[in-house]
């Protein structure tokens, strides 16, 4: 069986998550007190008890969904007996879960991805004023229709395709007015559903330059080592290895585009039969199979799903 491991991105953060694994394994415990050192807060403790607006926030989401992640490759290379480089193929993350991927393969330390997720969180946040930016599911639509509308759309502001996360799932991003435009517009286009995010800042479009800027300057003050295994790249949709070339991507990735529906069909294509997502929710195993329906994948989160998954591989 050949695995890759993949990591969720922002909107599969909740109150509670990874309390069931913390109590049950100290290895996982111990992820959470290194990531709230590193932060020099108590993120474990918002984790736990929330509010859910403050764990939703940007800043505080991403870095916090790393350590979930974290804690469950800890957890299985600890009950397991071996490391997540002997068992996969390829890892690829969500958006941030690109930095979890990056640490699950020792490309970047947990304290320096803690750190880089805090900083691009307020960056993201800092780079449009609330309100002036947006982002929506178009449902029903191809990457090119979606591409279409997005540029229709446009009318001298931003508007782009953001995610391209499965077959008719595309999200668009850009100015408030612009994507609410391509809202009605879709409709018109075939577009089963066009549904505005509960988002607090347009991801992933060119309107994030000012934060692409910031991650640059805090990269490169970072070690990025050869990671265990390829990293499949949101931004190419191919794998990487070399330290300077993730580096680069990683920085190119905040305006980019995740071509997440591409990266999971390269990763078929290489050879791998099971996609197993590390983390909080089930987001990505439940798009592998609209990508690609000859793949299993499964989802680990609680210790439950720990033991259910060491059965298996």
């Amino acid at each position: 069986m050949t695995l890759a491991f993949v990591f969720p991105g922002q909107g599969s953060q909740a109150v509670g998550m990874g309390q069931a694994l913390a109590e049950a394994f100290p290895v996982a415990r111990h992820i959470f007190e290194e990531v709230d050192d590193a932060l020099g807060f108590h993120l474990s403790r918002l984790m736990r008890e929330g509010p859910e607006e403050e764990l939703r926030l940007t800043a505080n989401a991403q870095p916090a969904l790393m350590a979930v992640s974290m804690a469950v490759v800890r957890v299985l290379e600890s009950e397991g007996n071996w490391r997540l480089g002997d068992k996969a193929a390829f890892v690829a993350g969500h958006s941030l879960g690109e930095y979890s991927a990056l640490a699950a393969a020792g490309s970047l330390g947990l304290d320096d991805a803690a750190r880089l997720l805090r900083r691009r969180g307020q960056a993201m946040q800092e780079a449009v004023p609330v309100g002036e930016g947006a982002m929506a599911a178009l449902l029903g639509l191809d990457l090119a229709a979606a591409q279409e509308v997005a540029a229709e759309a446009a009318q001298g502001e931003v508007c782009a395709a953001a995610n391209d996360n499965a077959p008719g799932q595309v999200v668009i991003s850009g100015h408030t007015a612009a994507v609410e435009r391509a809202c009605e517009i879709a409709k018109t286009k075939g577009a089963k559903r066009a549904v505005m995010l509960p988002v607090s800042a347009p991801f992933h479009c060119s309107l994030m330059a000012p934060a692409a800027e910031v991650m640059a300057e805090a990269l490169a003050g970072v070690e990025v080592a050869m990671p265990a295994v390829p990293l499949v790249a949101n931004v190419t949709a191919s794998h990487l290895s070399d330290p300077e070339e993730i580096r680069r991507k990683l920085v190119e990735q905040v305006t980019g585009m995740v071509r997440w529906r591409e990266g999971v069909a390269y990763m078929a294509g290489q050879g791998v039969e099971t996609v197993i997502e590390l983390g909080a929710g089930k987001v990505l195993s439940g798009l592998a199979k609209r990508i690609d329906r000859t793949l299993a994948a499964h989802s680990v989160e609680t210790p439950q799903e720990v033991e259910a998954i060491l059965g298996q591989i």
